[in-house]
Protein backbone atom coordinates (compact mmCIF):
# COMPACT_ATOMS: atom_id res chain seq x y z
CA UNK A 1 0.00 0.00 0.00
CA UNK A 2 1.60 3.20 -1.10
CA UNK A 3 -0.29 6.90 -0.47
CA UNK A 4 1.30 9.69 -2.01
CA UNK A 5 1.94 13.38 -0.60
CA UNK A 6 -1.98 14.22 -1.92
CA UNK A 7 -3.32 11.14 0.07
CA UNK A 8 -4.16 9.07 -2.66
CA UNK A 9 -3.78 5.60 -1.87
CA UNK A 10 -2.69 2.56 -4.16
CA UNK A 11 -2.52 -0.81 -3.67
CA UNK A 12 -2.74 -4.16 -5.10
CA UNK A 13 -6.22 -5.69 -4.26
CA UNK A 14 -5.90 -8.39 -2.42
CA UNK A 15 -8.48 -9.31 1.01
CA UNK A 16 -5.64 -9.40 3.43
CA UNK A 17 -6.86 -5.60 4.42
CA UNK A 18 -10.08 -4.62 4.17
CA UNK A 19 -9.91 -1.33 2.54
CA UNK A 20 -13.73 -0.05 3.65
CA UNK A 21 -12.00 0.27 7.02
CA UNK A 22 -10.03 3.39 5.58
CA UNK A 23 -13.26 4.67 3.73
CA UNK A 24 -15.01 4.23 0.48
CA UNK A 25 -12.19 2.63 -2.28
CA UNK A 26 -12.50 3.02 -5.55
CA UNK A 27 -11.04 -0.39 -7.14
CA UNK A 28 -10.09 0.06 -10.99
CA UNK A 29 -8.89 -2.80 -12.96
CA UNK A 30 -5.77 -3.02 -13.48
CA UNK A 31 -5.08 -5.80 -16.32
CA UNK A 32 -6.64 -8.72 -17.75
CA UNK A 33 -4.94 -12.09 -17.08
CA UNK A 34 -6.30 -14.54 -20.05
CA UNK A 35 -5.40 -17.02 -22.45
CA UNK A 36 -5.19 -17.44 -26.11
CA UNK A 37 -5.97 -20.29 -28.30
CA UNK A 38 -3.12 -22.42 -27.86
CA UNK A 39 -3.45 -22.04 -24.05
CA UNK A 40 -1.32 -19.96 -22.85
CA UNK A 41 -2.01 -16.89 -20.28
CA UNK A 42 -1.03 -13.39 -20.95
CA UNK A 43 -1.09 -10.60 -18.76
CA UNK A 44 -2.49 -7.41 -20.71
CA UNK A 45 -1.07 -4.41 -18.36
CA UNK A 46 -2.65 -1.98 -21.15
CA UNK A 47 -5.45 -0.50 -18.66
CA UNK A 48 -2.45 0.99 -16.73
CA UNK A 49 -0.17 2.11 -20.08
CA UNK A 50 1.63 -0.94 -19.29
CA UNK A 51 2.91 -3.90 -21.76
CA UNK A 52 1.75 -6.95 -22.52
CA UNK A 53 3.52 -10.11 -20.59
CA UNK A 54 3.76 -13.70 -21.72
CA UNK A 55 3.28 -15.89 -22.94
CA UNK A 56 3.21 -18.01 -19.72
CA UNK A 57 2.31 -21.82 -19.48
CA UNK A 58 0.07 -21.59 -16.24
CA UNK A 59 -1.93 -18.69 -15.27
CA UNK A 60 -0.45 -18.15 -11.96
CA UNK A 61 2.90 -17.58 -13.91
CA UNK A 62 0.82 -14.41 -15.78
CA UNK A 63 -0.63 -13.53 -12.28
CA UNK A 64 2.39 -13.63 -10.50
CA UNK A 65 4.50 -11.35 -13.71
CA UNK A 66 1.20 -9.35 -13.57
CA UNK A 67 1.67 -8.52 -9.63
CA UNK A 68 5.85 -7.73 -10.06
CA UNK A 69 4.91 -5.31 -12.76
CA UNK A 70 2.50 -3.40 -11.05
CA UNK A 71 4.64 -3.08 -7.91
CA UNK A 72 7.62 -2.20 -10.02
CA UNK A 73 5.89 0.72 -12.03
CA UNK A 74 2.05 1.18 -11.31
CA UNK A 75 1.83 0.89 -7.48
CA UNK A 76 5.12 3.43 -7.41
CA UNK A 77 2.82 5.88 -9.89
CA UNK A 78 5.23 5.53 -12.51
CA UNK A 79 2.98 4.79 -14.76
CA UNK A 80 -0.80 5.47 -14.39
Amino acid sequence: MVIDPKGIVRCIYAETIDLHALGQPVINRASFVEPDERGNWWADLSLVDGPLLGPYRQRSEALGEEANWLQAHWLTGQNG
